[in-house]
């Protein structure tokens, strides 16, 4: 059985790294808990490790990447291993979140007793393998558009109840945020444009009713696009269309002399990255970054200190 270590009792830096990354610690230490939760329901014990391992036995060991990548989430790994040991387990040489690692790198050691970080182990690696994933991913794509102007977006195509750690490890890997929340852009899709009537009718829809709130309007060709330079729109989702039609997009909003930025979106490919940034398209939204990502393969290898 762990003895769940209070927010107020976790070490004082990681809190804090974790708040510095616009992340709500309170939140974060409430997500582990559920985890852990997940593995020892109602307070049971980690049966394995309790009927094999002293409980006075000490172990250490490596987290490693087994692949080339980019690393983040590691910050809130190290909180899982404080959260079920408290100050009995020592995290050392963790890499800085962001940190590019080659096959074989070290990213992180631990060292606290045997059953902890193996009760431990699975709930910490969950955390960073996945955004780990995300933030590879975003970094292969931030690779892509190297020398262009293009940024590369994340979406709301997120994990239910992970938002904030898939964005954060965005950003980890070179990404920029999207909205967040509905509440902070309205993003006018080609559902809303039918409701309302037409592109421009739902751009001064949402401006009467929340003036000031930035306002996204989707595309679907370029008629549409002009109607929405001339009213003034701020930015313009290009949906699912082909390189030429994105250029001739660009073409049109620098001519008009309009400073609305432009965002690509639907049906993009890393292999396609590169000849949509060079349209001149301002950002370029991926769904994949967060909806369809491959975990990062990291493990932990523990080496017994013996016990007495």
């Amino acid at each position: 059985m762990i003895s769940a270590t209070p927010l107020d009792q976790l070490p004082t830096g990681l809190v804090a790294e974790i708040a510095d990354a616009g992340l709500d610690p309170a939140r974060v230490h409430a997500m582990i808990a559920d985890a852990l939760d997940e593995d020892l329901p109602d307070g049971a014990d980690d049966t394995t490790s309790a009927a094999t391992i002293s409980p006075e036995a000490r172990g250490s060991g490596v987290f490693a990447a087994r692949e080339p990548g980019t690393v983040s989430g590691l910050v809130i790994a190290a909180l899982v291993f404080h959260y079920v040991m408290g100050d009995s387990v020592e995290v050392s040489d963790r890499l800085p979140e962001g940190s590019a690692v080659a096959e074989g790198d070290v990213v992180m050691r631990v060292s606290g007793p045997t059953r902890g970080l193996l009760t431990a182990e699975r709930t910490a690696l969950n955390f960073a393998s996945h955004l780990s994933g995300v933030s590879t991913a975003t970094a292969h794509w931030v690779a892509a558009l190297e020398g262009t102007s293009a940024r590369v977006l994340d979406t709301r195509k997120t994990l239910p109840g992970w938002r904030a750690l898939q964005k954060y490890a965005v950003r980890c890997g070179g990404g920029v945020n999207h909205r967040f929340s509905l509440a902070d852009m309205a993003m006018v899709k080609d559902n809303h444009v039918i409701a309302s009537g037409g592109v421009v009718p739902a751009l001064e829809a949402v401006r009467a009713a929340y003036p000031g709130l930035p306002v996204e309007v989707e595309v679907t060709d370029l008629d549409q696009l002009r109607e929405l330079l001339a009213a003034g729109c701020e930015r313009i989702l290009l949906d699912n269309m082909d390189t030429a039609t994105m250029a001739e997009a660009v073409r049109i909003r620098d001519a008009s002399g309009d400073k609305a930025e432009l965002e690509a979106s639907g049906g993009l490919t890393l292999e396609r990255a590169r000849e949509v940034a060079e349209t001149g398209v301002d950002y370029i939204s991926v769904g994949a970054l967060t909806h369809s990502v491959n975990v990062f393969d990291l493990g932990l290898d523990l080496v017994d200190e013996g016990a007495p």
